[in-house]
């Protein structure tokens, strides 16, 4: 028991008063207790109780059955839902993920045993203080990710939890404990065993931290050669190359670390060059060239995120920009708004962030050439928003209706004809007025 104090919200009080005042054990438990001491605001907070789950729902008007098979009730307060679970020992675990059974104790400490990590198997009252059976506050004093007892036991027990260890990592700046880390890499290749779902929300929250280059850890402990062979071959390409100071794969990660926390952007620097080593070409001179790796790249990557289930949006953005990413445009306004029209207006601005991390991972060879080359073009892409140029079929002075209204058939026919006044304009922004476009087009 610790003297430390946590400012409960007055609901979790309400809800532990309530348990405690009639006999029960209760205490806000795992992450919620983690992020307040780290002075965090708590996404949730999950309260724990030597309380059955019929117990708990006679004690509270509005509940929900969440998951009653493992002791979980949803108590309703307000608008706010607070997960309230029996303390318990999980059974067997049939597939590194879910205990067949789980079975009540009247033991916190048996309940807190089971728990992935030190840091997340701290419980807190405001009565008796910071419960701390296996020093999970001590090992945030050493920024230190340990499991909780034996690591091989917390992973076999749960697949899932071999990357959540990376990821808190990564979350927090912390290093994983020397034990930890060994049954980390031991047990990678039960991953395997993890729905696609799942390996890749643990992989955007690892992206989205403030430490994604512990990618490098994924690579290091064999996790990767699991859930992304792909930057495995990476890692193992040179990048022999006046424009390279890394290999592949560590540029990957330095460019990763260069982008700002955007979904789309993270995946966007993880993917770019993950065509290379399928591109790779050494010359007489001994130096490598990856020709064609832009294209072959977003077609891996658009691979990559059908098998770990991405919705079609994020796939969609990830692949233009990875095809787009090495684009050299011409410094005229007639290159950029025709730029701006293929990758489409929406994605074009992120181009010039991917190019700049792109850049920030590369060698010192003409960078600031490419820099001003990139200040350049977002002159010209400033002054082309201004002015409101037309960039799409939608912006044309004339519509198909308008071509219908004239004598064009709908079809094939219609649809060259658009592209070609789209075209023109595109070149020559004055030209996009009705008037005009009937009389050069039709006659």
């Amino acid at each position: 028991m610790s003297s430390f104090v946590i400012a409960l919200p007055d609901k979790v009080n309400t809800i532990l008063r309530t348990l405690r005042e009639h006999g029960h054990e209760a205490y806000a438990v795992g992450g919620c207790v983690r992020d307040s001491i780290l002075g965090r605001e708590p996404d949730d907070w999950d309260i724990t109780t030597s309380a059955t789950p019929c117990e708990v729902k006679a004690l509270f008007r509005r509940t929900a059955d969440t998951g009653i098979k493992h002791g979980t009730v949803t108590v309703l307060m307000g608008d706010d839902g607070y997960e309230v679970t029996t303390y318990r020992i999980d059974g067997v675990y049939e597939d590194s993920r879910h205990p067949r059974e789980v079975t009540f104790t009247a033991s916190l400490r048996e309940d807190l045993l089971r728990r992935d990590f030190t840091i997340n198997a701290m419980a807190y009252n405001s009565e008796e203080g910071l419960i701390d059976y296996f020093d999970g506050l001590g090992d945030i004093g050493r920024r230190s990710i340990r499991a909780v007892g034996d690591p091989g036991q917390r992973f076999r027990e749960d697949a899932l939890r071999i990357m959540r260890a990376v990821r808190f990592s990564a979350q927090l700046g912390y290093t994983i404990e020397e034990n930890t880390r060994r049954a980390v890499a031991k047990l990678s290749p039960t991953l395997e065993r993890i729905s696609a779902e799942r390996i890749c929300t643990e992989l955007t929250k690892l992206l989205l931290s403030d430490h994604p280059g512990e990618l490098r850890t994924l690579y290091e402990t064999g996790i990767t050669r699991v859930i992304l062979p792909e930057f495995d071959a990476c890692m193992e390409t040179s990048q022999n190359n006046p424009h390279h100071r890394y290999n592949v794969g560590e540029h990957i990660l330095h460019s990763v670390e260069a982008v700002r926390a955007d979904r789309v952007l993270r995946y966007t620097m993880l993917f770019h060059d993950i065509g290379k080593p399928a591109c790779h070409f050494t010359d007489a001179q001994g130096i490598d060239h990856f020709h064609g790796h832009a294209p072959a790249g977003a077609k891996m990557a658009v691979d990559i995120m059908r098998r770990l289930k991405f919705d079609n949006d994020t796939l969609h953005r990830v692949e233009t920009l990875v095809r787009y990413h090495d684009i050299n445009m011409g410094e005229t306004p007639y290159s950029i708004r025709k730029s701006m029209a293929v990758i489409g207006e929406e994605l074009f601005p992120l181009l010039f962030e991917v190019k700049l991390a792109d850049g920030a991972a590369q060698s010192e060879y003409r960078l600031e050439e490419k820099r001003k080359k990139i200040d350049a073009w977002k002159n010209i892409y400033r002054r082309i928003l201004e002015e409101k140029d037309c960039l799409t079929l939608r912006d044309l002075a004339v519509s198909g209706e308008d071509l219908i209204a004239a004598g064009v058939q709908p079809g094939r026919e219609m649809g060259v004809l658009l592209r070609r006044m789209l075209e023109d304009v595109l070149q020559y922004p004055n030209h996009n007025t009705r008037e005009y476009l009937l009389k050069q087009y039709l006659g």
